[in-house]
């Protein structure tokens, strides 16, 4: 095992499926300079490897756009839209790895991040949060990670003015996109 291997508590190699029944992607965004709006997507898949060595890791998921819920279908509704993420053009937002890496005791997942058609490189900032058995005799392990995009990167670049208020506007550019991962080892992919 590598150096960078060893310094995870019960770490295991092996290829993982993602479970989103157990798992969660999501959204916040600035709303009216003063607020947030919060938003997940319930449908998603995806494949992450784990490596001793850290640059043989990779993640590979896919999320179905279509499935954005921000607690009001109206909203929601226009979120699918042109306006927005244009699902009916683009049904899909991916993230595809490049690099994954140790420094100073904090891991990246550097990876290209592709939204309406538009892809960007991004870096995630990931927590591994630990491997365990489960009730079933399946293996699973547990993932958190956060970044910042500017959506206005991804042609997701619609806003409107608020009124009273000079130059503010409706929504922020800025959006925290949250990932908190459980996975399934994939049967007969053990550890070496």
């Amino acid at each position: 095992m590598t150096d960078t291997a060893a310094q995870i508590p019960g770490f295991i190699a092996g290829t993982w499926a993602i479970d989103p029944n157990h798992s969660e992607v999501s959204f916040t965004v600035g709303h009216l300079v003063v607020s947030k709006v919060r938003g997940r997507f319930d449908a998603y898949s995806g494949t992450i490897v784990t490596d001793e060595a850290l640059d043989r890791s990779s993640v590979n998921v896919t999320i179905d756009a279509a499935s954005v819920d921000t607690h009001m279908p109206i909203r929601d509704n226009q979120v699918r839209s042109d306006q927005f993420l244009d699902v009916e053009h683009f049904p899909n937002i991916t993230f595809v790895s490049s690099a994954v890496r140790n420094e100073q005791d904090r891991y990246f997942v550097d990876g290209d991040l592709t939204i309406r058609g538009t892809s960007r490189p991004v870096t995630l900032d990931l927590t591994v949060n630990g491997f365990s058995p489960d009730t079933f005799g399946a293996i699973r392990s547990s993932f958190s990670a956060t970044t910042k995009i500017d959506r206005t990167d991804f042609s997701v670049s619609f806003n409107a003015p608020i009124p009273g208020l000079d130059k503010a506007m409706l929504l922020s550019n800025e959006v925290l996109l949250n990932m908190d991962v459980e996975a399934v080892l994939q049967t007969g992919d053990t550890a070496d």
